[in-house]
């Protein structure tokens, strides 16, 4: 259904669909109680590929449902295509941005545990207080780019540089929206 959405040509089209899978998949994670739902959630790039999520939703305002949520299957795609990287600057960011550590909750950045908080932080959005996810993904993003800092050039697009802030500040800013119940 989502490919058939994204290959809409209509723009009015295309912005509805965005808004309303958004809406439906996490309103899918929130009223099942079923694990393999969840996972199946969270697995959904796995599945359909990256290029039909972005497609749908890549193009959508960042302060947006469509655009929060993008962002956290971007940050787990980010932490698949590298995870040592992403280990050794989380870190190193771990001394640098201690409250920010603490909050994404990574007890020992190794490639195989961050791979599995990129999943818990996208499984909390499901199944939790979606700004609460939000939050969580930016302090983890917080962390390592503290880290990266002196590893310049080191992100794989789209996540490097002032761009990873942006996307800091977008995921902080969409927790509030959600929070006053205005992100749509």
């Amino acid at each position: 259904m989502l490919e058939a959405l994204a290959d809409r040509l209509d723009p009015i089209a295309q912005v509805e669909a965005a808004h309303e899978t958004a809406a439906a998949l996490l309103h899918i994670g929130h009223a099942e109680a079923d694990p393999e739902v969840t996972r199946r959630l969270i697995e959904l790039v796995d599945e359909m590929g990256f290029v039909v999520l972005a497609d749908l939703w890549a193009t959508r305002p960042a302060r947006s449902l469509p655009g929060a949520l993008w962002k956290l299957y971007l940050l787990r795609e980010w932490v698949v295509s590298d995870p040592e990287g992403i280990a050794r600057d989380y870190a190193e960011g771990s001394r640098l941005a201690e409250p920010h550590h603490v909050v994404a909750g990574v007890d020992w950045p190794q490639p195989h545990e961050i791979r599995q908080v990129a999943d818990e932080i996208l499984r909390g959005a499901f199944t939790g207080d979606f700004a609460v996810a939000l939050e969580r993904a930016a302090a983890f993003c917080h962390v390592v780019s503290a880290g990266r800092h002196d590893r310049a050039g080191a992100a794989p697009a789209p996540l490097a540089g002032d761009q990873l802030l942006t996307f800091i500040s977008d995921l902080v800013a969409c927790a509030a929206l959600w929070r006053a119940g205005k992100l749509d």
